[in-house]
């Protein structure tokens, strides 16, 4: 009676493990496309992401970049001080979106342009993406604000 308790017993634990790998493994399956990595520019330029890979991009939008083209594509730069990515986007900006300022974006790089499908932009004067904080003191250029 105790082998018999004991065989049972062993038998739950491993359905159960099976279970839980088989239950962790469907879970990643699902959740691969919607799981989005942050590059910075200098990681984009220097190992470009394939044409299918969906990416979030951030920096600051460079100065002088910002153009508005007839069929409503917007077009600008972003940068992290180190490297400069074009970036393409069609739709409607944020309002707090302007240059100088932290963006982030998810889209595709495609032949040299990241293709954005969502821009983000800061919050108030002072907000930065954390991920673009990150960057930028990789890059060395990134100064605390001031707390006033």
């Amino acid at each position: 009676m105790k082998g018999l308790k004991k065989q049972r017993r062993i038998q739950v634990i491993a359905v159960a493990a099976v279970a839980l790998i088989v239950s962790t493994a469907l879970i990643g399956y699902a959740l691969r496309d919607g799981i989005n990595f942050f590059r910075s520019p200098t990681e984009v330029s220097e190992s470009p992401p394939t044409e299918t890979e969906v990416f979030r991009i951030g920096g600051l939008v460079e100065e002088g970049s910002l153009l508005v083209n007839a069929s409503d594509e917007i077009t600008f730069n972003v940068t992290d001080g180190n490297a400069v990515i074009a970036v393409a986007y069609t739709g409607i900006l944020p309002d707090l979106f302007e240059e100088g300022q932290g963006m982030v974006g998810t889209g595709r790089y495609i032949q040299g342009v990241f293709q954005a499908s969502e821009i983000l932009a800061k919050h108030d004067e002072k907000y930065m993406p954390k991920e673009v904080i990150d960057a930028l003191k990789e890059q060395g250029i990134y100064q605390e604000a001031d707390g006033s």
